[in-house]
């Protein structure tokens, strides 16, 4: 690999690894005299401080198990490399039915091997999600590798009938590297209350990053087809009035695009919790605040704005312009009819349709679909878009099936390493990208490809976070190529989004369905996913009323008033930590 770029986050990274080394020759005297209890004694008093600080202390996790030794690297070299000749494959389940990225072919996952030895077996849902992991893990037959959303009721689950290993203990045990990789913030932020670390997340950002960087975005968009917005004489959507009127006028002057029915408004999929696009999406354009001046966690779904806006809705499908496809489509058919251009609008996430945009950009520049200023609430207020938080998206974790859980580590602790981003951000050196003048610069070929067929350019290099799975996009700004929105939809789109993007992250909640605030929380979520399509398709507003009325009735009996409470004071604890006022 050619020389790196240092740059301020790397640079923190070597002078952490010095620091841990002076501090860790310090403890080693003391162990030598005390080597049975002193070790155990140490981590156990480390842990404890940093759990009583509410941080995490990455030496109080290595000191315990740093004369193991299994374990082929340092906190200051990496030991994946010494296993590179032997060949290992590894099962790794991704929850998400729609990846479908393989391993082998391309020149990143063929890299990672060469690295590490390890070879990748994904796994993937054929159906709904959660009901495949529920089923591996009532059957004690997780895979070696799990990745699933942050929120998932299954995480919790995972941890507490110990069916995951502690990352920090196999670590320890067979990569301290990992201490070096893992990012302080992140790891404290997910530490356990009994002092581990079960999963590790990708695409994280700390409050402190939005103040340094101003190009953070939201993946949160509204989106209309640029050649009908302008056909239609660019009109304001903002308004219930100016939305209506667009959607009626697009729809009466494009009835079809290429022989198909026109969908004048998308959405994203309808699940078991409702649609992102009518309830968090809609909301946050909304500007609908999380806590009142009191502190106390709000009513979003109950607020007036939001409620006069899926009236709006409401009203449109009476007028025959919700298509019956965007209550039934899942992911893989709004792909189809993305790249088709057959949607007029939509509140989406732009990340989603990255690879259909630059399918319809190479094939018709105008049948792109570009953001413009989409519902807002009756002040004008501009939209309050979340962008990602110290959760991440995603998690990963290592089951106590893993039959070979020392590769496991080191596998994961490369994919989170610095050269590990690099790989799987800008590919291979010499096949994806060059080094000219200290700079990493993209082949002008391999980017052509990536700009108009994700398909072929995953199959043949699979770079730019195809293995998504461990991304660190603060470290990987690095190495981001300079491009021009005016020739790349996809940057112009998270670019619309800058001036709206906040941190949002003390407002992510969750809750274990092993507890009795857990199990209203999810019954409510079901009760709103049963109730977002009634109130779309009610035949009339009084009838709207009348379920809205009934939802909030039974929102009630669930227990409601102690999710409120509950809430809040994860919120509350979320500032509190974060140190956010």
């Amino acid at each position: 690999m050619g020389k790196r770029r240092i740059t301020e986050k790397s640079e923190k990274k070597r002078r952490k690894v010095q620091e841990k080394s002076q501090k860790k020759g310090g403890l080693k005297i003391w162990q030598d005299n005390c080597r049975i209890f002193g070790v155990l004694l140490l981590a156990g008093m480390l842990v404890s401080l940093a759990a009583f600080a509410g941080g995490w202390t990455q030496t109080a996790f290595a000191s315990a198990n740093e004369d193991d030794a299994d374990a082929a690297g340092t906190e200051a070299s990496p030991g994946w490399s010494a296993y590179a000749d032997e060949p290992v494959t590894l099962d790794w389940y991704i929850n998400y039915s729609w990846f479908t990225t393989g391993w082998g072919e391309n020149a990143v996952s063929q890299k990672i091997t060469e690295e590490t030895g390890v070879t990748v077996n994904f796994i993937t849902p054929a159906g709904t999600e959660s009901e495949k992991l529920a089923a591996m893990i009532s059957a004690n037959s997780l895979p070696d590798i799990i990745t699933l959303g942050w929120w998932e009721t299954q995480l919790d689950e995972m941890i507490a009938k110990d069916l995951v290993y502690a990352l920090n203990e196999l670590a320890g045990e067979y990569e301290p590297y990992f201490f070096t990789a893992a990012d302080d913030e992140v790891v404290a932020w997910y530490q356990s209350e009994d002092g581990n670390l079960y999963c590790y997340p990708n695409s994280t950002y700390t409050p402190a990053d939005y103040e340094e960087y101003d190009t953070i975005g939201s993946n949160q968009t509204f989106l209309v087809r640029k050649d009908i917005y302008e056909a239609i004489g660019n009109p304001d959507m903002s308004t219930p009035e100016g939305f209506m009127e667009a959607v009626r006028m697009a729809a009466e002057l494009y009835p079809e695009v290429d022989g198909e029915p026109l969908i004048p408004i998308g959405a994203d999929v309808f699940t078991s919790e409702g649609c992102n696009s009518f309830d968090l999406y809609l909301q946050n354009f909304l500007a609908i605040p999380y806590e009142d001046e009191n502190g106390i966690y709000y009513d979003r779904y109950t607020d007036e704005e939001y409620i006069t806006w899926l009236k709006v809705f409401r009203q449109l499908n009476e007028e025959g312009y919700l298509s019956t496809d965007i209550f039934i489509d899942q992911r893989t058919q709004m792909e189809e009819k993305i790249a088709q251009g057959r949607y007029f609008c939509m509140l989406y996430q732009r990340t989603d349709m990255e690879d259909q945009e630059k399918y319809l950009y190479a094939n018709d520049p105008d049948s792109i679909y570009i953001a413009v200023d989409g519902p807002a609430n009756s002040a004008g207020d501009d939209p309050v878009l979340p962008g990602a938080g110290l959760n991440g998206w995603t998690v990963t974790l290592i089951s106590k099936n893993c039959q070979e859980p020392e590769r496991a580590i080191e596998l994961l602790t490369y994919l989170m390493s610095e050269e590990g981003q690099l790989t799987t951000y800008l590919g291979v050196e010499g096949v994806t990208y060059d080094e000219v003048d200290g700079d990493y610069v993209v082949k002008e070929e391999v980017q052509e490809l990536l700009n108009t067929d994700r398909t072929t350019y995953d199959q043949l290099y699979g770079a730019d976070n195809a293995y998504w799975m461990l991304q660190d996009n603060v470290l990987q700004l690095q190495w981001r190529q300079s491009t021009d929105a005016s020739e790349d939809p996809c940057l112009a789109l998270e670019e619309w989004t800058y001036p709206y993007t906040q941190y949002l992250g003390q407002y992510e909640i969750s809750f274990s369905l092993g507890t009795d605030v857990g199990y209203s929380w999810n019954a409510i979520q079901e009760l709103w996913g049963n109730t977002l399509p009634e109130l779309l398709l009610a035949e009339s507003e009084e009838k709207f009323d009348e379920i809205l009325a009934a939802f909030v009735e039974e929102r009630d009996a669930l227990g409601y008033d102690e999710v409120v409470l509950a809430c809040t004071e994860k919120v509350q604890a979320a500032k509190e930590r974060l140190g956010i006022e």
